[in-house]
């Protein structure tokens, strides 16, 4: 189906493409749904909204949150959201993805502290209550870039991505290796919590390292071939998080149940050619995380921003045109989270990919609520675009057109170009940033 660009001006324009195309959403007129309070164990979310992990590469060289992330963070922290879910925290220096990647550690963890204590206590001042927030902890694995240059840490040659150039053998992490990034994530779990982090996320989505071993069918050894050990990583650093941690305290994953790559170089999808999604494999983790080793919360995804952004970000520009409406693509990460959540009752499931909506986004959100899509919304570039949008949907109970994020793809190039990323459309500090930087460069 051919790409089209937003230009939807009323919910009835939007409701008339997706018949006209044949695709489903569950638009809601109300957005009540969105002011549920939402039980994550011992603690309660204010209201269903989360604000998805973003990166800004803008950290300090030895980790510690600088000007720009403080920043950041201060204008999620008065956005009213009741969840903030901290961008990637590395948890090695040499699986950071930039020079300037989030990385705690015992020396800044005072940092870290005043990073947290400001966030809530600007939430409690500004809206009346303390946002709960999740850090998450990552190896970039094939993305690793410490000191600005690649630096790849594969699970495996992946013809996909590297074609008839193999990354070279020593850049295959060891199955040595591994079993010690466990005990890493376990350690990155404990100083989050004592930095007054509420949770923790170990990290396996987008082909980051946990993420690409899930489709490591081909690997030998302790790590790849069958589910047990494409996961085992996954788990150990779960397993470790929830032991170095106390009962209160949120372990979690940002996880990917499908890649959009045909198999065996895919996850969740069908055996044979082409990239028909199964989740028969993502269903079966999912299970095990939660009913067996006890995860409550689950933030799920798909793609990979990197190689096939279309499949979970939708865009109006991009690095290259999909051959697929956008609203195709707003309706398969939806059919994905709902298939995880209808599964799973008494988890609690964070949908993704709603910006491309715009306005629409909130109605979507609060529709896929009421539907059993989802139990908390997730909204990303929408919020480095509009970080007030929570409390425009309570106090105004809509989203301003004017203020949204337009799937640009201008917060990617940021960070494609080895820059800090932000919103050149609506913020003003990151235009010139991209001047520079970006078109600078071409």
């Amino acid at each position: 189906m051919e790409h089209k660009r937003f230009h939807y001006k009323s919910m009835d324009d939007l409701k008339q493409e997706l018949t006209r195309i044949g695709v489903r959403l569950p638009l809601s007129d109300s957005l009540e749904a969105l002011k549920r309070e939402v039980k994550l164990g011992a603690r309660t979310m204010h209201n269903s909204i989360a604000i998805q992990p973003m990166e800004g590469c803008d950290g300090t060289a030895d980790g510690r949150p600088a000007e720009l992330t403080l920043r950041r963070y201060d204008r999620f922290a008065r956005s009213g959201a009741g969840l903030i879910w901290a961008e990637a925290v590395a948890i090695t220096p040499e699986g950071r993805a930039n020079p300037r990647q989030l990385w705690l550690t015992k020396e800044n963890l005072d940092d870290y502290k005043r990073f947290v204590y400001d966030m809530k206590q600007t939430c409690l001042k500004e809206n009346g209550f303390e946002p709960i927030v999740i850090m998450q902890a990552t190896h970039s694995g094939r993305y690793s870039k410490p000191e600005g240059v690649p630096a790849p840490l594969i699970a495996y040659n992946n013809p996909i991505f590297e074609g008839d150039r193999p990354i070279a053998a020593d850049r295959i992490l060891s199955d040595e290796y591994l079993y010690g990034l466990i005990d890493k994530f376990g350690v990155s779990a404990s100083l989050a919590e004592q930095a007054g982090f509420d949770g923790v996320d170990i990290k396996c989505c987008h082909r980051y390292l946990n993420s690409e071993l899930l489709s490591a069918y081909n690997r030998e050894g302790d790590f790849g071939g069958s589910l047990e050990n494409r996961t085992r990583l996954l788990r150990g650093g779960i397993a470790a998080a929830q032991a170095a941690t106390g009962s209160d305290f949120i372990v979690t994953s940002r996880l990917n149940v499908y890649d959009g790559f045909p198999h065996p170089y895919g996850w969740g999808v069908r055996e044979g050619e082409g990239t028909e999604i199964d989740l028969t494999e993502p269903l079966e983790l999912v299970r095990i995380l939660h009913r067996e080793m006890g995860i409550k919360l689950l933030d799920v995804t798909i793609g990979n921003p990197y190689f096939n952004p279309h499949v979970n970000r939708p865009y109006d520009g991009g690095p290259y045109v999909p051959q697929e409406h956008p609203l195709e693509g707003v309706a398969r990460m939806a059919h994905c989270v709902a298939e995880i959540q209808r599964a799973n009752p008494a988890l609690k499931v964070i949908s993704s990919g709603l910006s491309y909506l715009r306005q629409f986004s909130a109605n979507l959100a609060a529709g896929e609520l009421e539907t059993g899509v989802c139990s908390i919304a997730g909204f990303g570039r929408e919020a480095f675009a509009y970080p007030q949008f929570p409390n425009d949907i309570f106090t105004k109970g809509a989203m301003e057109p004017n203020k949204c994020c337009i799937a640009c793809g201008k917060c990617t190039e940021l960070m494609r170009a080895g820059s800090t990323a932000g919103c050149v459309i609506r913020d003003e500090v990151y235009l010139p940033i991209y001047q520079r930087d970006v078109q600078g460069k071409k």
